[in-house]
């Protein structure tokens, strides 16, 4: 593997989940791979999991880890062609990430949309620059329009805790103050649909999602009709994407907040969040502290998404 962008790059979705629970026995068994190799992960976004896990993981394989947080230990940089540079951005990215991959083997990036523009968001043209200009592997740790470390995350944490060969698996959006990316969704659902789980997304009209991520998934906008039968409620808040609401909320319904009564309509569900989470906008406090919650379980397993991606890179140079 070269690059770690999305599902499609992982190949065989159940000889990864049964690669991630071998690692997890182990996790120092491949050490050897990452001696006197150096990962660099480059943050254009806050992190806390994705940071410590990613960081962790390479640790774990014998790796040295650099970590730089553009606009705060380092030149803002500029991302845009043809630009004059007569503001506070002292560096271009097309210099910028040549430089980088000289002092590196591996390069993570974390960059989020912007909602200034689709196109530029879905382009992802970031992470593509990285990809493109550096001359190194580069590992996504959450873009634009994917957090497919997270996806895999969430993909063995419903393996390790389903009770059911094909559970149903329902993604619901949730209010929240701020205008999220699509990322974590997106991701999500790209995940679940090369799955065989009973998948279904729900969400208020408005909230539809790019097509060529919601799939095969079922789509229902009642959300309590959605619910019923529930193995898995995976919940979480994004921006609209459809024109001309990209990136706006244009919902705050409090009814949509998971609850008691929503989980009382499944089927014994287990609860799942990405984190961070607004308590009592997203879930309430009963909820996510409730003994069918896995976001403890689901937040740990980072450690391991990262460590397969970063293990089959490293047996690839």
């Amino acid at each position: 593997m070269r690059n770690f962008t999305n599902v499609h790059d992982i190949g065989d979705l159940k000889a990864a989940v049964a690669e991630a629970l071998e690692v997890k026995k182990d996790r120092y068994a491949y050490g050897h791979l990452g001696h006197n190799k150096t990962m660099l992960m480059i943050f254009f976004n806050s992190s806390l999991r994705t940071r410590l896990s990613t960081q962790k993981a390479a640790m774990n394989l014998g790796m040295n880890t650099m970590v730089l947080d553009i606009n705060q230990g380092a030149w803002k940089l500029e991302t845009e062609r043809g630009v004059v540079m007569d503001g506070d951005k002292p560096e271009h990215l097309l210099e910028a990430v040549p430089v980088m991959g000289c002092y590196c083997d591996i390069i993570g990036v974390r960059s989020f949309a912007q909602f200034a523009s689709k196109e530029d968001d879905y382009s992802e043209k970031i992470l593509n620059q990285f990809i493109d200009y550096s001359g190194r592997p580069v590992v996504s740790m959450e873009a634009a329009t994917r957090h497919p470390l997270q996806s895999f995350a969430d993909l063995i944490t419903i393996e390790e805790h389903k009770e059911k060969p094909r559970p149903k698996v329902v993604m619901t959006w949730a209010p929240h103050p701020r205008s999220l990316p699509q990322a974590v969704p997106n991701s999500f659902a790209e995940w679940m649909n090369e799955t065989d789980y009973d998948f279904v997304i729900t969400h208020p009209e408005g909230y539809e999602l790019d097509p060529q991520f919601v799939g095969r998934a079922k789509v229902e906008y009642d959300q309590k009709k959605a619910l019923e039968g529930a193995d898995f409620v995976y919940a979480k808040n994004w921006a609209a994407y459809q024109d001309p609401n990209y990136g706006k909320i244009i919902n705050t319904d409090r009814s949509w907040t998971v609850g008691k009564e929503h989980m009382a309509l499944t089927n014994n569900a287990q609860f799942m969040h990405c984190l961070p989470v607004r308590r009592n906008m997203i879930v309430t406090d009963d909820v996510i502290e409730g003994p069918r919650s896995l976001v403890i379980p689901e937040a740990a397993n980072r450690e391991i998404s990262a460590q397969v991606v970063l293990k089959r890179i490293l047996e690839s140079l």
